[in-house]
Order: structure tokens, then sequence, then C-alpha cells
């Protein structure tokens, strides 16, 4: 009650009582400096520049999804446009366009899709048990705050959705962390657009992480090292010398960054961005995770239990679209057929993700079944006109990669990421 206050004064008149120590210490010289600046003038200005810039904002996203709109309109659908519009800035920009634009990705036809499983589904699973648990541990991949009825009704189709693909796939091998990427396409598409995308994704960009054992995920592995060293030797070289190896990075890949990621946008964006390129991208991603970390590797102790400590916790503030865009550059400046030689462990044709070309094919002539299916009704004749195809486009990818100058930004390499996701495409059982 007999504490001192402070009276503020505007042009002589009282405008503000306030206790001397009100608002913490006293402001430093350069902060009262600072605070000075802002007259009512330059806030103005700053108001206007921030308007500005939201209606900048706003015009480029309704230009983008006109863009995307005009290319899923097109008849047959613009893929390489699609392809276009999930790597650039923003990727695909709401869930809703997700829902249409993920199954083009993947060549999902939405009309037929996998029916509600039935009871005895669980009953004959020999993978039940482990994928249960791994569901129950799954809390925090569900939106904070979400009614636990509602949560606990999506991890029961999430576990339906998993045990239903490996049922249909006897070949493919559940592993820990599948559930994680499994469980962004439920909260994105909804559980039978989801199964059928799974699937797809199952049999192609994650086939190799689903075989009886690690080879060929070590494999991958094994790539991102040439990639560091290809833009930064002396990191590189710190690396090998604290004989960190790459484990710190195998949930990055293996859940395509899902389980790591706290922020649901971040992982969806992500996830655009990796639909729509080679099935190796998330191994350059990581690596340009690590070459952005330079500084905080190279001032760490050099030892691997220091070293994969840091780079196991990865920050959850990463500026995404610029990763995003080096990614691809990196893709461009460095393919995987450049890399494999010291990648290499084993043949790169043992691995499915060196196998594809379809994808390719089907997009040029923009008719993915039809082509397909001819594929396999004339091997000889389709191989011949396929390999012309091949060719020339090749030859297009090149032209293109010497008028862009291998630039970084990400308008131009996009182009040449979505050339180079075509070289991979899946083997389709019709």
């Amino acid at each position: 009650a007999g504490a001192r206050r402070a009276e503020v004064y505007v042009e002589g008149k009282r405008v503000a009582l306030v206790p001397p120590r009100a608002f913490g210490p006293r402001p430093s010289p350069s902060l009262l400096t600072g605070m000075c600046c802002l007259t009512p003038g330059n806030m103005s200005e700053r108001k206007l520049q921030n308007a500005r810039g939201r209606k900048g904002f706003q015009s480029k996203k309704r230009r983008k999804m006109s863009e995307i709109c005009q290319a899923l309109c097109s008849d047959p659908p613009d893929v390489s446009a699609l392809r276009r519009m999930a790597i650039s800035e923003g990727g695909l920009l709401t869930n809703e366009i997700r829902c249409k634009v993920w199954p083009k990705l993947l060549n999902v036809g939405t009309d037929e899709l996998p029916l509600v499983p039935g009871e005895k589904l669980r009953e004959n699973s020999k993978d039940f048990q482990q994928v249960l648990l791994d569901v129950r541990r799954s809390l925090r991949r569900f939106p904070p705050g979400m009614p636990d009825e509602q949560r606990e009704g999506l991890q029961e189709q999430l576990i339906d959705i998993i045990l239903q693909v490996l049922q249909r796939n006897p070949q493919l091998h559940y592993y820990q962390g599948y559930h994680d990427i499994v469980v962004t396409f439920l909260l994105v598409i909804g559980d039978r657009l989801a199964t059928a995308l799974v699937e797809k994704l199952s049999t192609h960009h994650l086939r190799d992480f689903m075989d009886p054992t690690m080879d060929n995920t070590k494999h991958i592995l094994n790539y991102l090292m040439p990639i560091i060293d290809q833009v930064n030797p002396e990191l590189h070289d710190f690396m090998q010398r604290a004989e960190v190896g790459t484990i710190f990075a195998l949930s990055w890949l293996i859940t395509w960054f899902g389980h790591v990621l706290s922020d649901f946008r971040h992982v969806v964006r992500l996830y655009d961005f990796f639909l729509a390129c080679h099935p190796l991208m998330p191994i350059y991603f990581a690596a340009v995770i690590v070459l952005y970390r330079e500084q905080e590797v190279l001032d760490c102790e050099c030892d691997m239990a220091s070293v994969h400590h840091l780079l196991s916790q990865i920050p959850q503030d990463l500026p995404y679209e610029t990763l995003i865009s080096r990614a691809g550059d990196l893709f461009v400046q460095f393919p995987p057929s450049e890399l494999a030689r010291e990648a290499a462990q084993q043949q790169t044709e043992q691995i499915a993700a060196s196998t594809f070309k379809d994808f390719e094919l089907a997009s040029c002539q923009q008719r993915p079944d039809s082509v397909i299916r001819r594929r396999f009704r004339n091997d000889v004749r389709c191989d011949d006109h396929s390999r012309s195809i091949l060719a020339r486009l090749r030859s297009t990818r090149f032209v293109k990669l010497a008028v862009m100058g291998l630039t970084v930004a990400l308008g131009a390499a996009a182009l040449a990421v979505v050339k180079s996701a075509l070289d991979w495409a899946p083997k389709f059982e019709l």
C-alpha cells in the first residue's frame, strides 16, 4: 500500500500509473533506444508491411491451389505438375488436397478401396501382439487434446490397416517404426484410403525396410556419409574420426521422420516431398540436417558417444523449406548412381529402390495403367519402346540441368528432382 508509484505523462496529462518494478529489471540503454524508434509512423509502416506480406502469401496460396486443381482436372491428371506442386514451397497446403493428390503420386485408384477387415484378421496374424504394443505406445503421434474415445478408435483402425497390409503381402515383414508412417496416412486421409496407399508405399518406397533382415536398410544408410563428404569433407572426416556411424539416422529414415518430429505440420510437409521424389530422398534430407548442424557437431567432443547423442536429438525448429530445397539440389548434383560405389556393400540392383522405371514411362504418356498393361502383354515390343522414351527423357533432363546450372533455388531444381523421381517406378502387379 505504501509502495512508490511512477507516473507517466503524455502532453502534460497523466495516462498511466505503474509500480516502478512492475516490468522487472531496468531496461538497458540499447533496448530503450530501440523502443524509442517505435514511433507511431514506423509502427504503422510495419503493420502495412505485415498486411502486404499476408496478402502476398494468400495470393500465392490461391494461385497454387488453382494450379493443383487444374492438374487434377486434366484428363488424364498431370502427375508431373502435381509432383512439382508437392515439392515446391508449402507443399500441398491442406489435408483436403492431400486426399486427392497423394493417390495420384502413388498411382493408386480410389474407385475400389480395400474392404473393412473381418474379425479374424487379428486372430490369424503373427504380428498382432507386436503391432498392438507399438500402437499403444504411439500416443504422442495423435493431436494433443483429442478425446480419448476418438484416439482409441483411431488406434484400432491403425492396427487393422497394418495387419491388413501384411496379410495381403506375406513377403513383407513388420518393423518397429512402420506404425509411425501408417498413422500419418490415417490422420490425413482416413482408414480405407490409407490402407490402399500404405500398401503401395510398402511394396515400393518402404520395400527395403520390410525385408527379413536389415541388410538393405543398412545399405541405404550408407549413402549418408558419401553425401556429406561431397559437400563438407571436414565434417565428414570429423564424424569418421568419432566413429559415430549412421545409426543415429535410422529412426529418421524408416519412419520418414514421423517418429522424431513433434509438429504434425512438418511431418506432412515432408511426406508431400518424399512422395513426389525418388525413394532415397529421405536419406538426402537426413544429410542436409547433419550439414545444417555442422558447427554444433564440430564443437562437440570427437567421440562416438558425444556426436551420436547430439545428432540423435533432432531440433524441432529446423528451416524445413530451406532444407527441402537443399536436399533437392544435392540430389541433382550427386544422384544415387554417382554415390553407389561408395555406399555399396552389395550390388545396388539388389535393393528395391534401384529397380523402378515404369513411373517415367507412365508419366510421359500420361496413361499409367494402359502403358503398364501394354508392357506386360508384350515385353519385347514395349521394352524397345520404353528404352527410346527413357533415352529422350534423359537427354531432356541433361539439357535442363545445364540450363539451370545446378542452382540451389527449388523452383528450378524441382524440375530435375521430379525427373529423377520418375527414374524410380514400381513394378505393378496386374
